[in-house]
C-alpha cells in the first residue's frame, strides 16, 4: 500500500505544481472546479447513492452552487466555512451519537458535501489570485498539508499507542498528530526566516498553521465518519493507494478556508 501511495504522489506532485505555475487563474478555476465535481461523484456514494445515473444528480447540483458561489462575497463564505467546521468537531467527538440524526436520508450529507467542499474551492482560488505571492502562498498551504499528512502518517506508525479518535478512524494517534504539529511549526519556521517581518507576526503565523492542520485532521476525520456511517474503506478507486479523490484532498476541505480566514484576520491586525 505505501509503494502505490508513493508512486501516485510522485506522479500528481509534478502535475499539481505544472498547472499551479503555468494555468492562468481561469483554467485553474476550471481545472479545480472539475476535481470538485469529481469529489462529488464519490460524495454521492457517502450519501448512500448506490444507482450510478442518481450519482451523477449530485455532481450537477454542485456545479450550479459552484457557479453561483462566484458571485458571492467570499469572506463570508469563508466565515460561514469555519463555523461549520467548529460544528463538524462536535459531530466527530460525539460520533455515532446524533448519526442516526444526520444519517437518515441523503439531503443532510447532501448539504454537508456542499459545506465541505465548496468553500475549499473558492478558498483555494482565492488564495491563488492574491496579487504578487499568491501562488507562494497556495504552495506553502499544501506543503503544510503535505507535511503534516506524511509525519502524522510514520509518527502514528512508530510511536502510536493512543487512539485519537478510535470511534471515527482507529488509525490515528495522538502521537501522529504531534508529530505532525512538530513538522508544521519546522516548516512555519524555515519559512518565515527567509521574510523579513515583524517577531509578532511569527507568533500569529505559527498560531494559524497549527490551527489549519489540526483543522486538516478533522477534515479527515469528517470524511472518515460518513465513511464508516456507510461501511466504506475509501471513497472511491481513482488514486492507486489513495483511495478516492475526496481521501486525497479531505484534508484541504477544512484546512484551505481555515487557513484564509485566519490569513485574512492576520493581514487586518499587521496592515
Amino acid at each position: 500500500m505505501l509503494k502505490f501511495r508513493i508512486l501516485t504522489a510522485i506522479i500528481l506532485i509534478p502535475v499539481f505544481l505544472l498547472l499551479l505555475f503555468k494555468l492562468p487563474p481561469s483554467w485553474f478555476c476550471l481545472i479545480t472546479g472539475a476535481v470538485v465535481l469529481c469529489g462529488g461523484w464519490e460524495w454521492s456514494s457517502l450519501m448512500g447513492i448506490k444507482n450510478p445515473w442518481k450519482k451523477l444528480i449530485y455532481p450537477a447540483i454542485l456545479l450550479i452552487v459552484l457557479c453561483v458561489s462566484l458571485r458571492l462575497y467570499i469572506p463570508n463564505v469563508i466565515l460561514a466555512a469555519l463555523v461549520w467546521w467548529l460544528f463538524s468537531v462536535v459531530l466527530i467527538v460525539i460520533y455515532p451519537k446524533a448519526s442516526d440524526t444526520w444519517g437518515q436520508g441523503f439531503l443532510v450529507r447532501g448539504l454537508m458535501g456542499i459545506m465541505v467542499l465548496i468553500p475549499c474551492w473558492l478558498a483555494v482560488n482565492f488564495i491563488r489570485n492574491i496579487p504578487d505571492n499568491g501562488i507562494e502562498i497556495l504552495l506553502f498551504l499544501f506543503i503544510l498539508i503535505w507535511g503534516a499528512d506524511i509525519s502524522a502518517y510514520f509518527a502514528g506508525k512508530w510511536w502510536g499507542k493512543n487512539k485519537l479518535a478510535p470511534k471515527v478512524s482507529p488509525g490515528k494517534t495522538w502521537q501522529g498528530l504531534i508529530g505532525a504539529i512538530v513538522t508544521t511549526l519546522i516548516i512555519t519556521l524555515v519559512t518565515l526566516s527567509r521574510i523579513e517581518s515583524p517577531n509578532l507576526l511569527w507568533l500569529g503565523f505559527c498560531g494559524l498553521t497549527v490551527v489549519t492542520v489540526l483543522f486538516s485532521v478533522v477534515g479527515d476525520l469528517f470524511e472518515s465518519m460518513l465513511k464508516r456511517k456507510e461501511n466504506l474503506k475509501d471513497s472511491g478507486r481513482l488514486l492507486p493507494g489513495h483511495g478516492g479523490i475526496l481521501d486525497r484532498i479531505d484534508s484541504l476541505t477544512a484546512a484551505a478556508p481555515v487557513f484564509l480566514c485566519g490569513a485574512l484576520l492576520l493581514q487586518k491586525l499587521f496592515a
